[in-house]
């Protein structure tokens, strides 16, 4: 295996560790997401229950006061897992860069050895062409 197909086969393995980073900061965001969906939907039971019963509206303050804490609390870890999978994309976005180059490397590579093959074949050819011409005489 030549240093070239090394190279790519590194780099295969980096962008492989970087998509799986990036998938499982997704998940995370998403779980977040879901959490602040769910206490979205425990603030509206909340409402709902407190326009029924009128001992639920004293303690309405110190549950809306929580509420609003632990959502702030959630949206600041969203925007945070939010920065965290743009460093995570730009990461992967530079590694499949360094892909290509090392496979454009190689490429150049193979062209130049085919090329080199030829040209000795064709200087191969012409020699065996001349010696012919020189014993036909």
């Amino acid at each position: 295996m030549s240093w070239a197909q090394s190279l790519i086969k590194l780099s295969t393995y980096e962008v492989e560790i970087l998509q799986k980073r990036l998938g499982e900061i997704a998940d995370r965001r998403m779980q977040s997401e879901m959490k602040l969906a769910f206490l979205e939907a425990e603030g509206e039971a909340e409402a709902e229950r407190a326009r029924h019963d009128a001992e639920a509206g004293w303690y309405q303050v110190g549950f809306w006061e929580g509420l609003r804490t632990r959502k702030a609390m959630i949206q600041a870890d969203i925007d945070r897992i939010a920065v965290e999978e743009a460093g995570a994309r730009d990461a992967l976005a530079l590694a499949f860069e360094e892909q290509k180059k090392y496979e454009q490397v190689a490429e150049g590579i193979r062209l130049a050895q085919v090329k080199e093959a030829a040209r000795l074949e064709t200087a191969a050819l012409d020699e065996l062409g001349l010696r012919r011409a020189a014993g036909g005489r």
